[in-house]
């Protein structure tokens, strides 16, 4: 500030910077008279308000996102523990399954065997008594030729009569 000497009066001399000092009062006092600082507080706080309302939101969803993780985590453990009771179970079905088919095997085989034993135990029994039978109409038909070559007709009957009797009664004797 300059100064200067009137009549004995120190005047002060009015600058820029004493101009700029005063608008600068009055700017600030324009604003408090229209409630601007309070306006400003009004919309800061709001927009706090909603940041904070917008981070619980965000802390909510990051929860739930985070309980649906768990279980889903959870639902992915118990299908693996299913998946390998599941598992466990086939391959143990299985098991039981080929031991089943192997005895089946076993028995349906020894089955056959059975009835193939048996089947060649006829055959051979049918095939003796036909051996059997073929040889007593052999050994009567030889007989038949001796007798009437070297006895006569009349005891010839009576002789061929005895022994086919006794051939009949012996042949009854071996079918039994």
């Amino acid at each position: 500030m300059i100064y200067q000497k009137k009549i004995g009066v120190n005047i002060m001399v009015i600058d820029a910077t004493f101009w700029v000092a005063v608008s600068f009062i009055l700017f600030f006092g324009g604003l408090t008279y229209l409630k601007v600082p309070q306006k400003i507080n009004e919309i800061l706080n709001k927009l706090i308000a909603d940041i904070k309302n917008e981070i619980d939101e965000s802390e909510k969803l990051r929860t739930e996102a985070k309980t649906l993780l768990d279980n889903a985590q959870k639902k992915l453990d118990t299908a693996d523990d299913v998946k390998n009771d599941i598992l466990d179970q086939a391959k143990k079905d299985g098991d039981k399954l080929i031991i089943e088919l192997n005895d089946k095997f076993h028995k349906s085989s020894e089955l056959k065997k059975n009835l193939a034993e048996n089947k060649i135990n006829q055959m051979k029994e049918k095939t003796i008594k036909e051996i059997k039978d073929a040889s007593i109409k052999i050994a009567i038909d030889s007989v038949k030729k001796i007798i009437t070559t070297s006895v006569d007709k009349s005891k010839l009957d009576g002789v061929f009569q005895k022994n086919l009797d006794e051939t009949k009664e012996e042949l009854k004797k071996i079918n039994s």
